[in-house]
């Protein structure tokens, strides 16, 4: 049984296959159309997973999405009825849920069939329901307390419950108004980050600050008893105008989310930052309180759950949970002892979450599989490759096998090289975890400055990631778990710190990937080398990128490759250094 799942008409549009219950592909429509959290409807990612399977869409039995335009309807139209003075907000409502029920004639016209023809049945499944499934369906746990958190989705920003085999039952919800994501993000805006997405951006700048404005940001958001929290909507617009966003099947982009009253209540502190105004010790105070604000309130929720539950698993998704600084926390600010995340929390992740939903809680199946890899994109092979660096006139040498390739990548690491990494499947989620990656040796000082200003051009404050072998974390951290999707961050002992200073943030801290040799074999490969040449089982790991979407094909590794000032570049088996004929 196929079943397709879609994110569509949001953010971070995306499109998944399942077989029988097996994640078999899943990709970001952004990888494909190379704009940055592309919203709309993911025709793209949808044709590439049916063609990577080898199907066509009349093989497919389901198709479903993670909108339920059903949901609540009492409460919509509550909320809609306290705005109707406010046409463009019905109007944007409407042309909203148009969008979302008409999956099945979009899909009919992508591949030019009659409605009538078309044989998957369309399933709406509730977002938060489809952000529960995502995580408890992926998870080794056969029973889990499970958590969603995000700004909203279907009038719902948290949602609570139990997942026992194959089933989920909801046990509390917190609705509209109130959300912790659309808290976090309207900070966001007024530190001068306006960009969709631009969220990690305040968690990355809070350690730089010192969370003095905690007491004042109380006034605008405060725990409630029982796992509630409620928002002063004195000083948030949606309660007014909605949350607007628009995108033009391209970038999303939301409108302003706080209002002239939270610049009143912060005036006498310092005022919103422009994105091309410098940051002062305002900003970093701020981005720390709200930061610690966050954290706060998840606990809060946390500690609920388990009150209700008593269960020691816990499944986390939807964007809130991509604050992997609070996520690395959970353990040892909660009684919860086991913490699952997905490859995708946020809503690229619905996509499966949905499919998950539909084949477990509506279909009544069984079959469930452990991810531990988020290895479900695009594959290349080297005869790819070389044609590429052959019609480009590269000068490049092809290696005779994996082993060559591995000992000659960990030498020019090992050397302080910069290397551009493009192996295997693109990841699925927001993260390179050592397929499509930027990799430098961590003990490497300049390696920050270098990265942040020649070849990823973004924000100094912001910290590199370690890729570390999962047997050496308790060595390097003080805190040891699996972290198969870089969705945790960990504090690095503080012996060790000196010696990886470009994974290491300014509060002792790393967002940690743990390589497992049975999930990664050639990138565990990679490091293990690195390390028998010098004493280091981590290397430093970011997003082959340059301010646009993680590369996809060859052909966009090696723009990215040309346009900056990495050293070389690994494809394959075939092995670009810069200002040289070959690695010799």
């Amino acid at each position: 049984m196929y079943i397709l799942g879609i994110n569509a008409y949001h953010g971070d549009a995306a499109a998944c296959l399942l077989k029988d219950g097996i994640l078999l592909n899943a990709i970001e429509e952004e990888r494909i159309r190379r704009i940055k959290h592309w919203a709309g409807f993911p025709e793209e990612a949808i044709r590439f997973c049916l063609q990577d399977a080898g199907i066509s869409i009349q093989d497919v039995e389901y198709i479903t999405i993670g909108r339920n335009p059903s949901a609540h309807l009492l409460k919509k139209a509550v909320g809609a009825a306290l705005r109707w003075p406010d046409p463009k907000y019905i109007s944007d409502r409407l042309h909203n849920m148009r969008q979302v029920v008409s999956v099945k004639s979009q899909i009919a016209r992508m591949f030019q069939l009659p409605e009538d023809r078309l044989r998957p049945r369309i399933r709406h499944i509730e977002h938060h329901r489809s952000h529960l499934a995502s995580a408890f369906f992926t998870s080794p746990f056969e029973e889990a307390a499970l958590i969603s958190i995000d700004g909203f989705g279907d009038y719902t920003s948290v949602m609570m419950g139990v997942g026992r085999g194959r089933e989920i039952r909801i046990l509390q919800s917190i609705t509209y108004p109130h959300s912790l994501g659309i808290f976090y993000t309207a900070f966001t805006q007024f530190l001068g980050f306006p960009h969709y997405g631009d969220e990690y951006k305040v968690m990355g700048l809070a350690p730089y600050g010192e969370p003095r404005l905690v007491p004042v940001l109380r006034q605008v958001i405060k725990p409630l008893p029982h796992g509630r929290f409620a928002l002063n909507t004195t000083y948030f617009g949606h309660t007014r105008t909605g949350v607007r966003m628009t995108w033009n099947n391209s970038a999303p982009v939301l409108d302003k989310l706080y209002t002239d009253a939270l610049v009143q209540l912060l005036a006498p502190y310092g005022k919103p930052r422009r994105p091309d105004e410098p940051i002062e010790a305002f900003h970093r105070d701020l981005a720390a309180s709200v930061q610690q604000t966050t954290e706060d309130l998840i606990f809060h929720l946390l500690h609920d759950l388990y009150q209700r539950t008593h269960i020691k698993n816990l499944c986390v998704a939807g964007g809130v949970a991509q604050n992997s600084v609070a996520m690395g926390k959970i353990r040892l600010m909660t009684d919860f002892e086991n913490v699952y995340l997905p490859p995708a929390a946020y809503d690229a992740g619905t996509s499966f979450g949905s499919a998950l939903w539909c084949y477990h809680q509506q279909l009544q199946q069984n079959h469930r599989a452990y991810v531990r890899s988020a290895s479900l994109g695009s594959l290349f092979n080297d005869d790819q490759i070389e044609a590429l660096l052959n019609e480009r006139q590269i000068p490049y040498r092809r290696m005779e096998d994996k082993d060559q390739m591995v000992a000659v990548t960990a030498r020019l690491l090992a050397e302080g090289k910069v290397v551009g990494w493009f192996q295997g499947r693109t990841e699925f989620g927001p993260r390179a975890l050592g397929n499509r990656s930027v990799l430098v040796h961590p003990g490497r000082p300049d390696a920050k400055d270098l990265l942040n200003s020649k070849i990823k051009r973004r924000e100094s404050f912001r910290p590199f990631a370690p890729s570390i072998l999962k047997e050496y974390v308790p060595e390097y951290f003080e805190q040891d778990d699996d972290v198969y999707f870089m969705e945790k961050v960990f504090r690095i002992r503080p012996e060790k710190r000196a010696l990886i200073p470009a994974v290491t943030h300014v509060d002792g801290t790393g967002r940690l990937q743990t390589v497992h040799r049975d999930v990664s074999p050639l990138y565990y490969a990679l490091i293990d080398t690195f390390r028998k040449i010098t004493g280091l089982p981590i290397l430093l790991n970011t997003s082959f990128n340059e301010n646009e979407p993680i590369v996809n094909t060859p052909e966009q590794a090696l723009d990215c490759f040309l346009r900056t000032e990495m050293d070389a570049l690994v494809m394959g088996n075939c092995v670009v250094v810069r200002d040289q004929p070959s690695p010799g």
